[in-house]
């Protein structure tokens, strides 16, 4: 499983309750670009001190949820997975390949399956679109640096830098326009 997140060990809570956009819940990603690790930035400074610091304003901070642990990570693709067969064996639509987005008032969950039956599912906020799109490429990318690869074995993690690198740069490049082109 690959997500676009940095490693964090700790978190920041917004304790204050919903406002100003930010959710109960989200964590503190970043401050002036700087990456948050915990309490700390990605250079090494306790965020209490950097934002008692006057040189750093005006300050940009990037609020957002908390990292997924591998476990949520796997409990959520499995309850994802039993819904896709549910949702394939009850459709009135005959050849139904199962759910292809499931939408809540606070995220999408869009998944692509392959004529092999891999199942290939990003998060999204629910604002976000054309993310058909965006899981063609992650498909092309697999079947590049996975499949193509002789010393890989089907059902393993891919731990290829360069498939990382090319990966990460597929969800990084459309992020900074907030679309990923035309569907979903």
């Amino acid at each position: 499983m690959y997500d676009n997140y940095v490693h964090r060990t700790e978190k920041v809570v917004v304790s204050f309750g919903q406002r100003d956009g930010i959710r109960v819940g989200n964590a503190l990603l970043s401050i002036n670009g700087l990456a948050v690790n915990g309490k700390f930035t990605a250079d090494g400074k306790e965020i209490i001190e950097y934002l008692k610091d006057s040189t750093n304003y005006p300050l940009s901070i990037l609020f957002g949820r908390a990292r997924l642990s591998s476990n949520e990570k796997l409990m959520l693709a499995s309850m994802f997975h039993s819904l896709f067969a549910i949702g394939s064996q009850l459709s009135p639509e005959v050849g139904s390949t199962g759910i292809e987005m499931l939408e809540t008032d606070m995220f999408k969950r869009h998944c692509f399956q392959t004529l092999t039956g891999i199942k290939f599912i990003v998060l999204t906020d629910p604002w976000q679109s054309g993310i058909d799109a965006l899981l063609r490429k992650i498909y092309e990318i697999y079947s590049d640096f996975a499949l193509k690869n002789p010393f890989y074995s089907l059902e393993m993690p891919i731990r290829f830098e360069l498939f990382d690198q090319i990966l990460k740069g597929a969800f990084e490049i459309p992020a900074l326009s907030a679309n990923f082109g035309p569907g979903s």
